[in-house]
């Protein structure tokens, strides 16, 4: 069965995106393509990038024995510097793949998508767990303490992996794995954030920049639970955890808009449902439901949650319904339920601040974010 086929069509019949958009999820193939992965070379003609590439050979062989034998913390931190070091050699040098490999890499993230439908995962689409994947690895910043965020995408260690925020995604996690073995030169951190701008291009959402640069720390980087939000509380809880992360008032109501897409699940989070009727679909339809439905306390055994009043299949989380209910956030919520044209540009913008928090700018590989090319315009 067709899933790419027949969520363009869902997205057609249920969706007022402009027809743009939506000829370009129509216009989607998700036929297997297979790239290379070599690495290219460093370019010869720069003096620099052998003087940098012994640099950080020698960084990593001098304290390599030291690292690899010991298991202390301190050992942990130092070799996550001289990586740190050596990839802010590596820009320097211009010794790292090309926006081409990535490019690559985007596009397997692409072809594996559809295949949650051959599977039975949730509405056909693995999209929406990747871009919970993206998110999660990322909000955990403190602005503060300057800890946490995408650059050590501590989420593959334990405790981190298991805190209650990050139930269900070790799916999205193992569902990336046999690309970074196909792709080895490529961080975790850069895969999994790759892989939320590639689901949410994908499923029609706004071109959102990205650039690489995140190295793989060790698990005593790894965060305290409770930096995540708690979908349970309030305005004061939503506030307190996004600016500690630096967003304001207006990025909160534009990031939440995620909700656009997917669904909870009672044996991961303890809540049940979707937001929206096409779960699958990067809409503001999200903003619209929260103003123009009747929202009811839903009468069940599990943990408080709304329900719509027209249907009972739609969802929504305290923290959801605060967008409605606090006056600053209303504000926001109705400016994007009145123009999804503002809302992408918005929700673009501090996604992709969002997916770069916690990491040094000398380790970008690029001064400016790249736009990657959907799957239709390769």
């Amino acid at each position: 069965m067709n899933y790419a086929a027949l969520r363009a069509s869902a997205r057609r019949l249920g969706s007022a995106a402009p027809a743009a958009r939506a000829s370009r999820t129509a216009l989607r193939n998700p036929a297997f393509r297979k790239y290379s992965t070599e690495v290219p070379p460093p370019p010869k003609k720069s003096s620099n990038a052998a003087l940098f590439g012994i640099l950080g050979a020698a960084a990593v062989g001098g304290a390599a024995f030291w690292v690899y034998t010991s298991n202390s913390d301190s050992a942990r931190e130092a070799g996550t510097a001289v990586r740190s070091g050596v990839q802010a050699a590596k820009v320097a040098a211009n010794f790292v793949p090309t926006k081409e490999d990535y490019q690559k890499v985007y596009n397997r993230v692409a072809e594996i998508l559809d295949s949650a439908g051959d599977k039975g995962y949730d509405d056909g689409s693995y999209g929406p767990v990747l871009v919970r994947l993206a998110w999660h690895s990322s909000g955990t910043y403190d602005k503060d303490t300057k800890t946490g965020g995408s650059n050590y995408a501590t989420m593959r260690f334990e405790p981190e992996a298991k805190h209650g925020a990050n139930n269900g995604l070790n799916v999205a996690r193992d569902l990336l794995e046999p690309l970074k073995q196909e792709f080895p030169w490529i961080s975790y951190g850069d895969l999994w954030t790759l892989a939320g701008v590639a689901a949410i291009q994908e499923m029609g959402g706004p071109k959102v920049p990205w650039r690489p640069g995140r190295i793989d720390g060790f698990v005593a980087q790894c965060t305290p639970d409770g930096r995540l939000p708690d979908a349970a509380q309030g305005a004061d809880h939503i506030r307190n955890i996004f600016y500690r992360m630096g967003f304001n008032d207006q990025e909160i109501v534009a990031l939440s808009g995620a909700h656009a897409l997917g669904r909870c699940h009672r044996d991961r989070s303890g809540f049940e449902g979707p937001w929206t009727f096409s779960p699958t679909s990067v809409t503001n339809e999200y903003y619209k439901l929260l103003l123009n439905e009747k929202w009811l306390w839903k009468k069940w055994d599990g943990p408080k949650q709304l329900e719509d009043k027209t249907t009972h299949s739609l969802m929504m989380l305290p923290t959801d319904y605060a967008l409605v209910q606090d006056k600053a956030f209303k504000k926001w919520t109705k400016a994007y339920a009145d123009s999804e044209e503002l809302w992408f540009k918005d929700f673009s913008k501090a996604v992709a601040t969002l997916f770069e928090l916690g990491v040094p700018s000398q380790q970008w590989v690029s001064s400016e974010p790249w736009v990657l090319k959907s799957s239709d315009e390769e």
